[in-house]
């Protein structure tokens, strides 16, 4: 049904409209992916953490919010979908332009402000929003559950309920999982996200707007299964230092964006596909799997470690921030 609105509102819609447009809407593996990813996780968590993490009803509620971030990206909810839409990608090719990535989120904002001045041929994709901030919400709610998984270990130690901390605990690693299944889709970490962008493509890989939804969402929906996943998932191995250990992930996901392009051209995402597709889109998947895995373990090893002093480890503007409620 065509609207007569007037003129005016019609055009006060149309600038409404903008923020939701001015974020690549792309989501990593749709639902099916990422509750694959979330469920082969949890469901193979070591026996060092505890208990209720490895039960059948941990697994569910695990795998349920494996898509929990892609249902906040709704019209119906204009300003979050905005907000933390560019949380779900990272353009390293425009990242690496400010050299070393710092670990925590306002400065990697600072050196990209600072990039837009230093190349100005680049400064609207230089800008935070267009680049985005995989890495830095992946290391933020890796920290929330280990801050929750700390609780735990106190509260488990003066023997009162834990309860409420179970589900933190439970909700931070589901949500983790979602960011954790993003970077393992090789288009969530390159500006070539949906369609090859790059004037020099004599290999002549698509441009066309489809890639993506159809890679990761299509054809693991009609083609991948949790048994053609599960074998492929690697032993457990924890880590001390999870930026690092993300960012290796991140920029090995990376590494295989061109491979997703040539899989592609050989119509291997197309109905039931071509085997090689098949077995790399499995192994993709069983590398969200494995590395959430490992990083819902690594929160809980950390987890029991001492908690170093602020005035050791803070930042100068840590330290001079206003004091909390009570204090």
């Amino acid at each position: 049904m065509k609207w007569n609105a007037p003129a005016h509102l019609r055009r006060f819609a149309a600038l409404a409209l903008l923020p939701l447009l001015a974020v690549p809407q792309s989501f990593g593996w749709g639902d099916v992916g990422h509750r694959m990813i979330n469920r082969l996780a949890a469901e193979s968590l070591p026996s060092d953490v505890p208990a209720f993490l490895r039960s059948p009803e941990a697994a569910s509620e695990i795998e349920y919010l494996g898509p929990e971030p892609d249902r906040w990206r709704s019209p119906a909810e204009a300003e979050l979908s905005t907000e933390q839409a560019p949380d779900h990608f990272i353009d390293l090719e425009y990242a690496d332009m400010i050299g070393t990535l710092p670990r925590r989120r306002y400065d990697f904002i600072a050196a990209l402000t600072a990039a837009e001045i230093t190349h100005p041929d680049f400064a609207r994709q230089l800008e935070p929003e267009h680049v985005g901030f995989q890495p830095y919400i992946t290391n933020e709610v890796w920290e929330r559950l280990k801050a929750a998984m700390r609780a735990y270990r106190e509260l488990n130690s003066k023997h009162e309920d834990t309860k409420p901390v179970e589900a933190a605990i439970l909700f931070y690693a589901g949500w983790l999982g979602h960011y954790v299944g993003d970077g393992s889709m090789p288009l969530h970490t390159s500006r070539d996200y949906n369609g090859w962008v790059e004037k020099d493509n004599p290999n002549g890989y698509t441009t066309d707007h489809t890639i993506h939804s159809q890679f990761e969402s299509a054809f693991v929906s009609a083609n991948l299964k949790p048994e053609d996943v599960k074998p492929l998932i690697s032993p457990v191995r924890p880590v001390t230092d999870e930026w690092d250990a993300y960012m290796a992930y991140l920029r090995h996901s990376n590494s295989l964006v061109e491979k997703v392009y040539q899989l592609d051209k050989q119509q291997g995402f197309i109905g039931a596909g071509t085997p090689e597709a098949k077995q790399f889109t499995a192994e993709r998947l069983a590398a969200g799997a494995s590395e959430l895995r490992d990083l819902i373990d690594s929160a809980w090893i950390e987890s029991g470690k001492p908690v170093p002093q602020w005035h050791d480890h803070a930042p100068a503007a840590a330290m001079s921030a206003k004091p909390m409620s009570g204090e």
